[in-house]
């Protein structure tokens, strides 16, 4: 059976992304569909990330002090290296020395 799921699954995964290749021949020149296609792939990681991100915690506090320093060290032009060691210690700080004071 599980290699009928398996089956299945290749089978779909084939197919989205075959049949944009036999559909469009042309190049696509509407505006809005190619902007409209250049985010999808951001707004799918962003659907995919931001749940996660609030669920990888302990509490919701310490998911929102991480993602707050991860933003604004992102707004400031850090690289990725300092935005992730950012959020993971305000995660760590949070969850160590203020959880026990924000108890709702």
């Amino acid at each position: 059976m599980i290699y009928l799921y398996i089956m299945v699954m290749a089978i779909v995964t084939y197919l989205i992304r075959m049949i944009p290749l036999t559909v469009f021949h042309k190049k696509i020149t509407s505006p809005f569909i190619r902007s409209f296609l250049y985010y999808v792939p951001y707004a799918c990681l962003t659907a995919m990330t931001v749940p996660a991100v609030f669920y990888a915690t302990n509490s919701l506090w310490s998911a929102t002090a991480g993602v707050t320093v991860a933003v604004v060290l992102a707004c400031f032009r850090r690289n990725l290296v300092t935005v992730a060691a950012g959020a993971c210690l305000a995660v760590f700080v949070v969850e160590q020395f203020l959880l026990p004071y924000l108890t709702i």
